[in-house]
């Protein structure tokens, strides 16, 4: 990584400054701004626009951070643009994120996207996507995770995350107490319009257990009835933003539902059947997420269960230890295979005080959890993204890439 955005804005000048063909949205916040842009871009495709969609880190492809139309972009395509990309990339000294986003905007470009909903990867002030010009900027919540980087306090984060917005732009969010303050504050500062979620925008929600959340949202904009498959009481905050940014942007209310209804996004509660068991992949890697967690799971009846377990070494590990434990039977600890940064099982091991299962590799943690779990019963599997783009393809009978990862 590397502070600020020259390097990025130089690769996209090369380029020919392909972002500036479609209308961006940013979405970041420390949890849940996936599954935002995830919905908010399954809204505007419902909605007959040409939209596009990045997010990271992807779970087993690259190809998974590159979607036009709701259908990832094929190798090919991004080869030949990455290709292209290669030597303005190393021209300027860009980094592998900032080489991502320059690659999504070209080839959103050549796809002819009308709008691209585009997940901050870090912070957001000087994270790679913020050198694009948002028409709206969203926000979803703030709570400590990359703490090394974006600051040891919530009102550190949030000034870091505040630095999406645009002045005359809208800014929307679902930030709460002191993390609100600093967004409101940067705000009047930066003359954004600013939107907040239980003022501007008013929502109510019915946990409807493994169907997922139904969600009323109502603002000046407009009132919208929706039911989006997403997992966890959590998911009704994101489905909430997605829902009034698409007011925001204008799309009829008649095709918000139909947008919300189709969201697919993977890792995050997803529901898999394999051999007889059920298997929960959540990418929950902070102790905020981890909490939100462990009361989708306790909402569904389902625990304690076993849960496979594993993370990076600059997570909070305690902390999210601390909040899957009241949900937590057998615990079979591993390690993402193919991720430097992934935490020594044997290391978990010593936050957990209940029996564990130390395994080798992803492989082998599959194996023991079918061992021990009972045909017809649950399994989770949780605590690093990474660790689910390895275990993934193993219970969905789908090719991995295979290479090592940092990002």
């Amino acid at each position: 990584m590397q502070p600020g955005l020259a390097s990025t804005r130089a690769l996209l000048e090369r380029l020919g400054d392909p972002q500036q063909s479609f209308d961006a949205i940013l979405v970041g916040g420390t949890n849940g701004k996936g599954s935002t842009a995830a919905t908010l871009a399954s809204i505007l495709t419902h909605a007959g626009r040409r939209a596009a969609l990045f997010t990271s880190p992807h779970l087993t492809t690259l190809a998974e951070r590159f979607v036009v139309g709701g259908a990832r972009l094929p190798d090919d395509a991004i080869n030949t643009v990455l290709g292209e990309v290669r030597g303005h990339a190393e021209g300027v000294g860009a980094t592998f994120f900032e080489v991502v986003t320059a690659l999504a905007c070209q080839l959103f470009a050549r796809a002819r996207a009308e709008v691209a909903v585009m997940e901050v990867g870090l912070g957001g002030r000087f994270d790679a996507t913020n050198a694009l010009a948002p028409v709206l900027s969203v926000i979803t919540g703030v709570a400590l995770d990359h703490t090394q980087v974006l600051g040891e306090t919530v009102t550190r984060i949030a000034f870091e995350k505040a630095g999406i917005q645009r002045a005359g732009r809208p800014l929307l969010t679902g930030a709460q107490g002191e993390a609100l303050a600093v967004i409101e504050s940067e705000s009047a500062r930066r003359g954004s319009v600013l939107w907040v979620l239980d003022r501007e925008v008013k929502f109510s929600a019915r946990d409807r257990g493994w169907e997922g959340q139904q969600v009323s949202v109502t603002s000046a904009l407009g009132c919208s009835e929706v039911t989006s498959p997403l997992i966890g009481a959590h998911q009704a905050r994101n489905v909430a933003l997605a829902v009034a940014a698409a007011q925001l942007l204008g799309v009829p209310g008649a095709a918000i539902p139909g947008g919300v209804a189709g969201t697919r996004w993977p890792g995050r509660l997803e529901r898999i059947d394999h051999q007889g068991r059920t298997f929960l992949l959540d990418g929950a890697h902070n102790p905020d997420a981890a909490g939100a967690l462990a009361r989708a799971v306790a909402a569904l009846g389902i625990a304690p269960l076993p849960v496979v377990f594993g993370a990076s070494d600059d997570k909070d590990i305690a902390g999210m230890v601390a909040a899957l434990r009241p949900i937590a039977g057998e615990v079979i600890l591993t390690r993402a295979a193919l991720s430097p940064r992934a935490s020594d099982p044997h290391r978990l091991a010593e936050h957990f005080a209940g029996p564990t299962i130390v395994t080798r590799s992803p492989p082998e943690a599959l194996a023991v959890a079918l061992t021990r779990s009972q045909p017809g019963g649950v399994v989770l599997a949780a605590g690093s993204l990474y660790l689910l783009g390895e275990l993934r393809p193993l219970l969905a009978g789908e090719d991995s890439e295979g290479g090592e990862r940092w990002q």
